[in-house]
């Protein structure tokens, strides 16, 4: 069982003994082994070590650290889908005209619209329309900017955001746009689709420095009220002021901008309370804690 939930006051300490077990257990010679990889299971703190360890990695231990990453990345994908999809949706668009397809088709109202018709002698109701359910619903055009902070202490939230960005680009008419950052940022854009991909291009650790993920992200909106800026870190910055008044200015150009401390399976994490109090002021407050309240975020906004 999953002793962080049912005992949290020692979820902290719980995952710091995890990752540290992960560590001693030479975990390279135990990829080379394929049998010895074959029974390890895919967790949080097994998956950091991989992606902190996977440069070092090759051959065999490196198509088994991967195919670890794999199953992971699967595993919280169909979790955190299941959440999109219960999330509430859009509106009914009525200015759409309802398919005129039998799985449609509103008996109900098509009983009741057409009682007039009724033949008492025969016992036969006589049909001259017929009536739809509406399908369609209201969208338009949104562009989503992700911006994860890579450093160490957000790997959490980064799994799980990049995932949950692969999922919010394969829904219709979602333009998604992913950036990483430590003190260099990296457009990862062409492989938002795909979690996989985009967690084996980052590079956990090193410092931070989110005024060059501010200078990638900044172009790409194009129109501000069409658009929301999911930005993911501890916020623990050396250039704060910088970069809290370029995020003041994407907030009051019309872009819906959603600062995001911690977003996690466990809901645990700590944002620099600096920031924390200036985004409370600005009218976006931080979101932390369980990934259902991103999620539910999003959708609102997306559908």
């Amino acid at each position: 069982p999953d002793l962080s939930r049912l005992i949290p006051a020692i979820g902290p300490e719980l995952g710091s003994i995890e990752a540290g077990l992960v560590k001693r257990m030479r975990l390279r010679e135990v990829l080379a082994d394929p049998a010895l990889a074959a029974r390890l299971t895919p967790s949080m703190s097994l998956i950091e070590q991989l992606l902190r360890d996977k440069d070092n990695l090759s051959g065999v231990a490196l198509a088994n650290a991967k195919a670890l990453i794999r199953r992971y990345v699967d595993e919280v994908t169909e979790v955190l889908r299941t959440q999109v999809e219960k999330s509430t949706v859009g509106e009914l668009d009525r200015s759409v005209p309802p398919k005129r397809v039998f799985r449609n088709l509103d008996i109900d109202r098509t009983i009741w619209k057409n009682l007039t018709n009724w033949d008492p002698e025969g016992e036969r109701l006589y049909v001259d329309r017929l009536y739809y359910r509406h399908t369609s619903r209201k969208t338009t055009p949104q562009r989503l900017i992700v911006v994860v902070d890579q450093s160490g202490s957000m790997v959490d939230s980064m799994v799980n955001c990049t995932i949950l960005a692969s999922i919010f680009a394969g829904l219709p008419k979602v333009d998604v746009h992913l950036i990483a950052y430590d003190t260099q940022a990296l457009d990862l854009t062409p492989w938002a689709h795909d979690p996989f991909e985009t967690l084996l291009r980052t590079k956990l650790g090193g410092g931070t420095d989110g005024t060059v993920a501010m200078a990638l992200a900044q172009p790409k909106i194009a129109e501000p009220r069409n658009t929301v800026v999911v930005w993911i870190s501890d916020f623990y910055e050396w250039r704060q002021q910088e970069l809290f008044d370029s995020m003041a200015a994407v907030h009051r150009s019309g872009a819906k901008f959603i600062p995001v401390g911690s977003v996690t399976s466990s809901g645990r994490g700590s944002v620099n309370p600096w920031f924390r109090e200036r985004f409370k002021d600005l009218g976006a407050p931080v979101i932390s804690g369980h990934i259902k309240k991103l999620v539910h975020e999003l959708k609102t906004f997306l559908t």
